[in-house]
């Protein structure tokens, strides 16, 4: 009897926990805890956003809805905006290449290593 008070005891506390978990875990965003890649979709999203954002200056620059200074001044914003995430994607790109690059040479250092050690061990014999 004594045993089966204990387990239920444990139970309940799980289903407490559970339950709590549950009605507190929408307060709380996964997504800011857990950023996976995230940040190379926010850039890819955002040049996206850019482009379209110019395309539509320069039609409406084309219907003379707005000034010839105004679309001036904001293509000129916008493209600087759109360099400037470009160049963050080629960085990006460039850090992986030199990754790939590094490990490359890496594992050939250690190749070279182990033959190295194969040959002494075989001559030691």
């Amino acid at each position: 009897m004594h045993d089966i008070s204990i387990i239920s005891m444990i139970f309940t506390a799980a289903l407490a926990l559970i339950a709590l978990f549950l009605v507190l875990a929408p307060f709380f965003k996964l997504d800011t805890f857990i950023q996976i890649g995230s940040k190379d979709q926010d850039l890819v999203t955002t040049k996206q956003a850019l482009l379209t954002t110019l395309n539509e200056i320069e039609f409406e620059y084309k219907m003379d809805k707005i000034s010839h200074a105004d679309y001036k001044n904001l293509k000129k914003q916008y493209e600087t905006e759109v360099a400037k995430i470009m160049k963050e994607e080629e960085q990006q790109i460039v850090a992986t290449n030199i990754d790939k690059d590094l490990m490359a040479e890496v594992e050939k250092e250690i190749e070279a290593q182990m033959n190295f050690y194969a040959k002494k061990k075989g001559e030691g014999k």
